[in-house]
């Protein structure tokens, strides 16, 4: 009986020597994992319903499309929201090399139109193929005294990052 109670005590023991250990190695793991960016879902399900919920204002950052070299050293801005009447170049896909002016935004399926790039149908109607801003680089502006303040905005923003960056 004795023996039996001796057996008890010393799994019991070990049992919490263990929970302990796992306890420290779990704590101090997570707490360098920690998420930097507690406003942000890290579960998928979480982040399509927000993509897929986005109201227009919303969807209208997300649809930025990256500015081509020159204009990035001249305005320094590497993107910026698309807007119709910009003039882009399509970069990824079938229709990579094609260029055009944007002649619509639909911000309801995260596409943009494009002049000349468009397909047949079988009755022999054309229609726009939709390609997504991403996929696109923005080759000329149409700049008007909101944008143009915008483009000021985010600019100062990114000189004064660079000139923190060098004091340090």
């Amino acid at each position: 009986m004795l023996a039996l109670a001796e057996f008890r005590k010393f799994h019991r023991l070990r049992f919490a020597i263990s929970l302990s250990l796992y306890h420290s190695f779990y704590t101090t793991t997570t707490a360098a994992m920690t998420k930097s960016n507690h406003g942000i879902a890290s579960s998928r399900r979480k982040s399509r319903k927000l993509h897929f919920g986005a109201p227009s204002s919303i969807r209208r950052t997300i649809m930025s499309a990256p500015l081509s070299k020159e204009l990035r050293e001249k305005h320094n801005v590497r993107s910026i929201p698309i807007r119709k009447d910009d003039e882009v170049t399509i970069v990824r896909g079938s229709n990579k090399g094609r260029e055009g002016k944007v002649t619509s935004v639909y911000r309801l399926k995260y596409l943009i139109h494009i002049e000349r790039v468009s397909r047949e149908k079988s009755n022999g109607q054309s229609v726009p193929i939709g390609v997504h801003p991403s996929k696109v680089v923005v080759t000329k502006l149409k700049l008007d005294k909101d944008r143009e303040k915008i483009l000021e905005r985010i600019g100062k923003g990114r000189e004064a990052v660079k000139s923190k960056e060098s004091k340090e």
